[in-house]
């Protein structure tokens, strides 16, 4: 068996969010919970999970705070899991895969839903990146800087993967 790479302490902020929400079941849990799903059976019913893998990610999710185990809201003895607003804090990115999914998808008639404003019925504006300013960037109106060190909490290790690739693609 292949141990996975660790991108825990990672100086890059993507790593770092890989570590926590970046295999693929674990991402589609979230949006399961996001929906209102809080139980282990409800997962299982919706993504066709064997248990065994289900039970891990959960755990996973619930150790990286983006879950939380509590009592069952019926009162009977199960547990359930809910985001927390960390977890919560996931929604803007699964939009962006939402989103990005529908520009490029090689079918994208075979998408089976769109994602409306619950009060309006309408579908929701596709997200932007904005400066300060309000003007619209891309990636080449944007750029990486050192953080100041005093804003820093850890020192970089020197044998960080994002060491030994730049963390910006050649323009």
């Amino acid at each position: 068996m292949v141990k996975r790479t660790s991108f825990e302490g990672d100086s890059c902020p993507i790593a770092r969010a890989l570590e926590a929400i970046g295999d693929w079941w674990s991402i589609l849990i979230i949006r399961e919970a996001l929906f209102g799903k809080r139980r282990f059976g409800e997962f299982q019913t919706r993504l066709g999970m064997a248990k065994n893998i289900l039970t891990v990610r959960l755990r996973a999710l619930v150790d990286h705070g983006i879950l939380r185990i509590a009592p069952a809201s019926d009162g009977s003895a199960y547990q359930e899991y809910v985001l927390t607003p960390k977890g919560r804090g996931v929604f803007p990115i699964l939009v962006a895969l939402r989103q990005w999914s529908e520009e490029f998808d090689d079918q994208p008639e075979e998408i089976a839903t769109i994602l409306v404003d619950r009060e309006k019925g309408r579908p929701v504006r596709k997200l932007e990146m904005r400066a300060e300013d309000g003007r619209l960037l891309s990636p080449a109106d944007t750029m990486l800087k050192p953080r100041p060190a005093k804003a820093r909490r850890r020192a970089p290790t020197s044998g960080s993967p994002s060491h030994r690739r730049p963390e910006v693609p050649e323009r």
